[in-house]
């Protein structure tokens, strides 16, 4: 398959030929981006891009280059009292939405109340319990009164900013907003044809500055192979590609290959309540029995850094470099040995009468977590352990969670909190959606998280963080396989372009064109 595809994509460059396809008639800067992922709607209520970036709208802070927190909708980053129990923000002046409506403080706590609201599908409400209140003193003050001091809750101003007037008597969940959106950011939302593309026009009006690239469409492909050929054949400015589809245009005329780095992972999830997965020295074999290296090198073309952790290298003043796993096929079967899962005469093992067995699931269109579960399902297999791939949907992964594996991603540069509370808190097994999906409870890693969430001493953060990874790594609720670089192929024609440290999300914000209102055509 991988053969005839790879003649798919080279008979597509052969027709492109060697040089960037000749353009059509001169007009107003416009773009066309392949994206692989496409929102589920376009509300930040709702949890469209919560970290950021977004095209469409403006949170209370934004980010630069460095991932340093800049103001966006507040004239100076929020301040913190000194117990850490309200943070306080004041509005920039003469900021209007798309439509011309004036920028209120009301704005800002509907749009915090309206995500905390029980009544509200929100994807983003766990990242907001510290929250208690969100009032408006003024029109131009937003005060947040948190439940305890949390030292990293700036991080999480970024939300898009939302009209309340705009949900005036109408159900949250089922807002003609969420497809039609109106915001503050430097573009707004002329066409969204699901299943196909979003066209975006600049915010002439947007109180910053308005973008050079007039108009902007995303076309939504998923498939890793088909975004390669349509970038092949000129239909597409840019596109995000795996690393080894990437690294086709390298020395290719009128193209630009950009690799970013980034926190977001690929990881095993591991099924606490699978019988053979609920053992922790099981776990550690099938850590200790995967070899991360040579995923980086075969399926990531050297594109990436191995995982052990959620808490990525680029966290630099967090992450704990002995945090690891060294790859030993010899001692993972010792471990396995020891659990009581022996090889039997056929090279399985079993254990009263029961196969090692661990499903490993993935979501069908995605070729590069493919590739990860079948290197998984090889190193495993080589254990003794009956790892059979399936490809699926995420749907059917999240029913299946106490019976398979499965091949997750995410991630993000910001804070380790963010990167690991919901995902490895027991608090969250068993709750719905995205949050501890492998239902991994261990007393150690919550009192260590719990620690450094609620510190606002950096010291005290520092060292839980530190015993988190270091219990984390001895008692692993996943296989963590590896941190990904992003890779790109664009059109080299556009000035502007800055490298960002990436979370997980790269669709339509955190991607290379994340900056994309400040670039402008060569």
């Amino acid at each position: 398959m991988r053969t005839v595809l790879g003649f798919v994509l080279l008979g597509a460059l052969a027709v492109a030929g060697c040089s960037v396809p000749e353009q059509g008639p001169a007009g107003p800067p416009a773009m066309v981006i392949g994206a692989g992922q496409e929102p589920d709607n376009l509300n930040p209520i709702l949890g469209y891009a919560p970290d950021g970036s977004s095209k469409v709208f403006d949170g209370l802070v934004d980010r630069d280059a460095r991932l340093a927190l800049t103001p966006r909708l507040a004239q100076r980053l929020p301040e913190a009292s000194p117990d850490g129990l309200t943070w306080t923000a004041t509005l920039r002046q003469g900021v209007k939405f798309s439509d011309g409506t004036p920028l209120s403080a009301q704005d800002v706590v509907f749009t915090y109340k309206s995500v905390l609201d029980p009544k509200v599908n929100s994807t983003i409400a766990s990242r907001y319990d510290a929250v208690a209140e969100v009032t408006a003193p003024d029109d131009s003050t937003v005060v947040f009164k948190l439940k305890y001091a949390y030292s990293p809750f700036a991080q999480y101003l970024t939300l898009g900013i939302v009209p309340r007037k705009a949900f005036d008597g109408v159900d949250v969940n089922a807002a003609p907003f969420n497809t039609a959106p109106v915001g503050t950011g430097p573009y707004t939302v002329s066409q969204w044809r699901k299943g196909d593309r979003m066209v975006l026009k600049a915010n002439d009006g947007h109180w910053d500055k308005a973008p050079a690239i007039k108009t902007v469409t995303f076309v939504y492909v998923t498939d890793d192979n088909a975004r390669a050929t349509r970038m092949a054949s000129g239909e597409f400015d840019a596109t995000v590609l795996p690393p080894r589809l990437a690294r086709t245009y390298t020395g290719r005329a009128g193209y630009r290959l950009v690799q970013n780095p980034s926190a977001d992972y690929r990881g095993l999830g591991l099924p606490s309540a699978l019988p053979f997965t609920a053992d922790p020295k099981v776990r550690l074999a099938i850590n200790t029995g995967i070899n991360r290296q040579a995923m980086i090198d075969t399926i990531l073309a050297g594109a990436g850094k191995p995982a052990a952790t959620p808490i990525s290298p680029y966290l630099d003043e967090w992450y704990d470099p002995a945090a690891t796993f060294d790859f030993d096929a010899t001692a993972a079967g010792r471990l396995l040995d020891d659990a009581g899962w022996r090889i039997g005469p056929d090279g399985k093992r079993a254990k009263d009468g029961e196969r090692a067995r661990l499903p490993i699931l993935y979501p069908a269109e995605d070729s590069l977590r493919k590739d990860l579960a079948l290197a998984v399902g090889s190193d495993l297999a080589k254990l003794g352990i009956d790892a059979a791939v399936e490809a699926t949907t995420f749907e059917l992964i999240l029913k299946r969670q106490k019976e398979a594996a499965a091949i997750w991603g995410g991630g993000d540069p910001y804070d380790p909190d963010s990167a690991a509370y919901t995902l490895l808190h027991s608090r969250y097994s068993g709750q719905p959606g995205y949050v501890n999906m492998t239902l991994y409870n261990n007393s150690q890693v919550d009192a260590a998280l719990d620690t450094a969430r609620k510190s606002l001493d950096p010291a005290v953060r520092k060292q839980s963080y530190r015993d988190f990874q270091k219990v984390f790594t001895g008692d692993p609720g996943w296989a963590f396989l590896v941190f990904l670089d992003h890779t790109y192929v664009m059109r080299d024609k556009w000035n502007g372009i800055e490298s960002q440290v990436e979370p997980h999300d790269h669709g339509m914000v955190h991607a290379v064109w994340w900056n994309l209102e400040h670039w402008s055509p060569k």
